[in-house]
């Protein structure tokens, strides 16, 4: 009979409502523990998910012996000591993205990880759809030449609150981290690490960058145009233009998305048979890797994290952007 892995989440928010849905439709995998800083909101949670553990503090999850893996749900500037915490338990982890505030803790995590040969992840979905695999196949069979523009949004206009972990600095707050990082992703994905980085901000009352412009430039000549934003809804699609041909990923192009490639004057539109929320992509793959003995993920290595890091870090520089319970 087939393992069935046992889940826990450490960080009972909106994010972990979809990621325990998404537990129900992956056939070896289950929800089996939950943790929150309070015993009665991991106790609601868990009945809603059917959860056989509720966990009242972060660290006591760690300490049973019938998980298997851990997603990290927190707000941002947790990332880094929970998946720690983890780690040190010898726990297999799947971090939210962002994967840390910066760079440093990255490098941090995936050593501890490494040193222990214990499997870590980012928890990037995005990169684990179907259509993102179509638009990696179309640009690597040459459909539409070598690739000279990438152009990437992802902006919505959320509901202003001071003490909301988007527009709290203390907690990772600010478009870059929280949205920015998709156009980036998709950016370093199709294009690797550029060779210089321009990118403006525009800093609100409470200290977070409430928008990000970024433009990235290449050795070859190849330029990414990126922007994000917490104050007001953008387009939300992703361009690839080529030699010869282009590729549209539609609107809300980070979630499941059709694809339409453009070639000599014709529109060719792909649409997928998605399953689940999208979630469960992320988790199957982490689950395949368990199952081949695996500590990180071919698709979304610790390495490419690391540099997705690294460019959120220049960005931050060159906007004015810091976190001092982590840049200093």
């Amino acid at each position: 009979m087939a393992k069935i892995y046992n889940w826990g989440i450490i960080g009972l928010g909106n994010i972990a409502h979809k990621f325990a849905e998404a537990l129900t439709v992956v056939p070896n995998a289950r929800l089996h523990a939950v943790a929150s800083r309070s015993l009665e909101k991991a106790t609601s949670f868990g009945q809603q998910y059917n959860a056989g553990k509720y966990y009242g503090n972060y660290e006591d999850i760690t300490h049973d012996p019938d998980v298997d893996a851990i997603y990290i749900a927190t707000p941002h500037n947790l990332h880094y000591q929970n998946t720690i915490m983890c780690l040190n338990q010898d726990i297999p982890v799947l971090c939210e993205k962002p994967f840390a505030i910066n760079a440093k803790e990255a490098s941090g995590m995936i050593s501890l990880a490494r040193s222990r040969n214990v499997f870590l992840m980012e928890a990037f979905w995005t990169r684990f759809f179907p259509d993102i695999k179509k638009v990696l196949e179309l640009i690597n069979d040459g459909v539409i030449g070598k690739i000279r523009i990438v152009k990437a949004d992802f902006g919505f206009k959320a509901e202003f609150n001071p003490s909301s972990r988007l527009f709290d600095l203390d907690l990772g707050g600010g478009s870059l981290l929280d949205v920015g990082i998709y156009p980036l992703f998709l950016s370093l994905l199709l294009l690797g690490k550029p060779s210089s980085i321009k990118a403006i901000s525009h800093i609100g009352r409470t200290g977070v960058d409430e928008n990000c412009g970024i433009i990235f430039d290449y050795s070859n000549g190849e330029m990414a145009n990126l922007f994000s934003s917490i104050v007001t809804d953008t387009i939300t699609q992703a361009e690839i233009f080529g030699e010869t041909g282009s590729i549209r990923i539609h609107k809300k192009w980070f979630m499941p998305s059709p694809v339409t490639l453009i070639k000599d004057g014709k529109e060719e539109k792909y649409d997928f048979d998605f399953k689940g929320n999208g979630y469960n992509y992320e988790i199957e793959e982490v689950v395949k890797c368990l199952e081949e003995g695996k500590t990180e993920s071919n698709l979304m290595p610790l390495n490419f994290s690391l540099d997705l890091m690294e460019l959120v870090d220049h960005v931050k520089k060159e906007c004015g952007i810091h976190y001092p319970s982590h840049d200093d």
